[in-house]
């Protein structure tokens, strides 16, 4: 069961703070582009944090921030306990995905259909139907962290669970530059 959108607010938005302290101790002149990394590395690990692993494009997202040097150090800090953990499932999970792979090459192979001369309008209407479904999935899969290795339903579901969580993201970023600003005109 999903957390109600004002709990995943306040865990996003404290979890993201500490990820800001974290950069924010680690160099005190930090150039513009790095300070937007901070703020970008930061923002996505503690929206991942906030699903705690419980889905695939959270798991995805904190494999990819583990490869890099700060995004490792920033994971280990505000996933400690967890850390270990979610490093272990998104391992599990590129294994997963070179299984997904092997069954659809292997479907592929199996399964070439012809198409005769004589096909009917209906056939070629919902072949045409099937390639831009398929290519908008593909789409898709490119936009949701580790979608390219979900199937079609599961796709589907992590979307619509990376898309609430998104909105909570921006939600709480609005109302932290408004606050900053309000702070800064001394309002």
């Amino acid at each position: 069961m999903r957390a109600p959108r004002s709990v995943l607010k306040q865990q996003f938005l404290k979890k993201w703070m500490m990820g800001l302290q974290v950069f924010g101790s680690a160099k005190q002149s930090m150039s513009i582009l790095e300070r937007k990394k901070a703020i970008k590395l930061s923002a996505d690990i503690a929206l991942a944090s906030t699903r705690a692993g419980r889905t695939c494009w959270s798991r995805a997202i904190i494999a990819d921030a583990s490869k890099d040097d700060d995004g490792k150090v920033l994971v280990q800090h505000l996933l400690s306990p967890e850390s270990e953990r979610l490093k272990k499932a998104s391992t599990g999970l590129a294994m997963e995905n070179k299984r997904v792979r092997c069954k659809k090459i292997l479907k592929r192979s199996c399964c070439i259909k012809r198409v005769r001369k004589g096909a009917s309008k209906v056939v070629l209407a919902k072949s045409i139907s099937k390639r831009i479904v398929k290519r908008r999935t593909q789409v898709l899969k490119s936009l949701v962290p580790g979608g390219e290795f979900m199937d079609d339903i599961s796709l589907i579901e992590e979307t619509l669970d990376y898309m609430v969580s998104l909105r909570a993201q921006v939600d709480v970023m609005r109302r932290s530059l408004a606050k900053a600003t309000e702070v800064v005109n001394g309002k």
